[in-house]
């Protein structure tokens, strides 16, 4: 089979990443996928350094095996709404958690964001993901050869979307893209115009992912997102939890469907013949995800992650890959397989 070149667009959500690590490990089964750019978000940012570093450490078998490696690393974090040190006196909260989590409106990680601030752990404070992100190689992720990859955080003065790239990816950008502002201190990073330091929060605000990065004229037309924030849901939320739930994820999807949207647009005045040809991208769009899945968990999981739900998460992933393969796989390079008027109206 001919090699078919696509750009990756993986979604931040926390722990239910493990979602993507089952798609990548799936696509990377097929010698005929060739993998040019990467755009990731939060865990996929994460996702997307450990794809790149693989494929240039060993092609498509050491891709796999860094994968694994990162989500056994993620997989012994921990509860990372609570500060290691304080974890020891509360050796019971795992427990705890799992007992109040159907009668309290908090569980006691929910209570500890809304009464902590990430500041308020003084000198005892350190990312819980940064024994993880550091140990990325660097090398690898930046350098030119292989995929290009591109990650995005907000800035915290100015609201705007920064996406790094080449030698500016770094653990702390990373961690920046990472970086939920109830949960972990704002990621300090310099601003490569100014000199001057600026503070960044997770990307999943302005970019999730940032499909933009993607749109280079060297990069082929084909883009598949690989979904974890489920853009429906069909039950009410009721209780002040599902509440606050289904409010992050409607702020995670708003900068995604904005670019959607940008996309149609785009592919409507081409088809209309009022854009001269080459002159924009005519994105041919796909999507890989499972909505039934990620509207069974609830948002608590994606920073309690456990081996066994990122165990689920990737055979969950790798299904929905396998299924979007069968269907749909023969027409990567051909047309785009997602309805763009659907899924944005």
């Amino acid at each position: 089979m001919a090699t078919t070149r696509i750009n990756l667009a993986l979604q931040g959500g926390g722990a239910h990443g493990a979602f993507t690590w089952g798609v990548l490990d799936r696509l990377l089964e097929e010698d005929w996928i060739e993998i040019a750019g990467i755009s990731g978000t939060s865990a996929g940012a994460l996702n997307g350094a450990a794809l790149k570093a693989g494929l240039m450490m060993g092609g498509r078998a050491a891709a796999r095996t860094n994968l694994d490696w990162l989500w056994a690393q993620v997989g012994a974090v921990g509860d990372m709404r609570i500060a290691g040190w304080f974890r020891a006196f509360l050796p019971a909260v795992g427990l705890w958690e799992a007992v109040t989590e159907r009668y309290a409106p908090f569980s006691p990680g929910e209570t500890l964001t809304r009464l902590f601030s990430p500041y308020d752990y003084g000198p005892f404070y350190r990312n819980p993901l940064e024994r993880v992100v550091e140990n990325f190689r660097y090398d690898l992720v930046c350098g030119g050869a292989g995929p290009r990859f591109f990650v995005a955080a907000t800035s915290v003065r100015t609201g705007k979307i920064r996406v790094f790239t080449g030698p500016e990816i770094s653990t702390q950008s990373i961690l920046a893209s990472a970086c939920l502002p109830t949960i972990f201190q704002a990621v300090e990073l310099a601003d490569p115009n100014t000199g001057e330091i600026e503070h960044y929060w997770d990307g999943g605000y302005t970019g999730n992912p940032a499909l933009f990065p993607l749109f280079d004229p060297a990069l082929p037309d084909d883009v598949v997102v690989v979904s974890i924030n489920p853009l429906r849901r069909e039950e009410l939320p009721i209780s002040a939890q599902d509440i606050l739930d289904r409010i992050n994820e409607i702020s995670f999807n708003s900068s995604l469907l904005r670019e959607l949207r940008a996309i149609n647009f785009v592919k409507e005045l081409i088809a209309a013949g009022k854009i001269a040809e080459g002159a924009m991208k005519d994105v041919r769009l796909h999507l890989i995800a499972d909505d039934a899945l990620m509207n069974r968990l609830n948002a608590r999981s994606k920073t309690a992650p456990t081996p066994e739900l990122l165990w689920e998460l990737k055979a969950a992933g790798r299904e929905a890959a396998e299924a979007f393969l069968a269907r749909d796989g023969a027409r990567i390079g051909v047309e785009g397989t997602v309805d763009l008027g659907a899924m944005i109206s």
